[in-house]
């Protein structure tokens, strides 16, 4: 079970992530399911009324179960090595200090235009790490965090301030771990890549044998391949492993990713095991970088009163807030080496306003557009997914 406050939010994010990704077209993106719910559920904890039941109609969750929830998340995503969590709230107005309990663990500091001097330390808590003297340049202290947060793989907010926002929350997600086995360098070579617009050309492709129980079919024509990662109590993947799961889907032709990255969590009764006993991997070197303007998808994904006039987040602040704007930015990079991959969240809210035995070896090539999906170490949560359609670059 994935170790959320319940299973039930664990599949939340999974229902979440299978919901939002037709809304992101069949292009190049990558995103991280989880970092959108943990954002979005760090907010839900202060929405009352409607606005709650909306927000739990996407989320799984509202009001003080969700700040349990994101805590509990922020918790188990830290125990996943390589992995590492933050998040921070900037406020111009004064925030509830039931909110700030609700969510231990999480920074607060000001925005400038803040009523400071008139502020009682209980609005923004004695233990922050965050600063609490003159006010600073929120900008350049947030685009501070947001480098230290992500080991510097995203360099600053995915949407500069306005200098309106009356409350930004900040949500970070990093991953850093090597291959439980690295792809030979000398094997890398040029083979050829079909993008979704047919066209063909040469790309940068790594080569690697791997055992065939790495590889696993879903609904008879998706291909699944584990790439496990490096970690504390990896070895003999006896269970102990806390490291990421990295797996690569792989549909039949014409497959767009709504269809193909929901089989990278399928469950074990739903895959095929491959008959052979090993496999030739060819899997292209790539990067993948993109900003997500989530709040225009919001409304397709049931969440509207949230958004405006009507919002009732009166367990954040007595101001009455609205959430302005959502904005995600993610990047996942494949190398010989591993994984690395990092998404910041930024939620910007205003006043409203059968084991096989044939010995055979199958070639497995990601030729044409493919996912890649890394999960924690349950394999049952996403953290980031990704579609690649273009060729990557050389």
């Amino acid at each position: 079970m994935a170790g959320f406050e319940s299973a039930a939010d664990a599949g939340a994010v999974r229902e979440l992530a299978a919901r939002w990704l037709p809304r992101l077209g069949d292009g190049d993106f990558v995103v991280s399911p989880v970092g959108l719910w943990t954002a979005l559920g760090a907010v839900a904890s202060g929405a009352r009324g409607r606005t709650a039941e909306e927000l739990a109609g996407l989320l799984g969750v509202e009001g003080e179960a969700a700040a349990r929830a994101v805590t509990e998340a922020r918790r188990w995503l830290g125990g996943t090595d390589g992995v590492a969590v933050a998040t921070g709230v900037w406020s111009a107005v004064p925030v509830l200090d039931s909110f700030r309990r609700g969510l231990p663990g999480v920074g607060f500091g000001t925005l400038p235009g803040a009523g400071y001097s008139g502020l009682p330390d209980a609005v923004f808590g004695a233990t922050d790490d965050m600063s609490f003297g003159d006010i600073p340049d929120a900008q350049e202290e947030i685009d501070a965090w947001v480098r230290a947060a992500t080991g510097g793989r995203i360099p600053r907010l995915p949407l500069a301030l306005e200098g309106s926002e009356d409350l930004v929350l900040v949500n970070a997600l990093a991953l850093k771990a090597s291959w439980l086995t690295a792809f030979p360098g000398h094997l890398t070579s040029d083979e050829p890549f079909t993008d979704g617009n047919g066209d063909t050309r040469p790309v940068p492709t790594m080569r690697q044998r791997i055992p065939a129980g790495w590889v696993w079919r879903v609904g008879g024509g998706t291909v699944v391949v584990e790439l496990p990662c490096a970690g504390a109590g990896n070895g003999d993947d006896g269970g102990g492993s806390r490291s990421a799961r990295v797996r690569f889907v792989l549909g039949a032709e014409g497959d767009g990713p709504g269809a193909v990255l929901p089989a990278a969590w399928a469950g074990a009764g739903e895959r095929v095991p491959l008959v052979a006993d090993s496999v030739d991997l060819a899997l292209p070197r790539f990067t993948l970088r993109t900003k997500t303007l989530v709040h225009r998808q919001l409304g397709a994904l049931g969440v509207r009163l949230a958004l405006g006039a009507e919002a009732d987040f009166s367990g954040i602040s007595a101001a009455d807030l609205c959430i302005d704007k959502v904005v995600q930015e993610a990047v996942v990079e494949i190398a010989e080496e591993g994984v690395e991959a990092a998404a910041v969240t930024q939620v910007t809210m205003t006043r409203s306003a059968a084991a096989p035995r044939p010995t055979v070896v199958e070639r497995i090539a990601f030729d044409r557009p493919f996912g890649v999906v890394v999960l924690d170490a349950s394999g049952e949560v996403p953290l980031f997914v990704g579609w690649r359609r273009s060729a990557p670059e050389r």
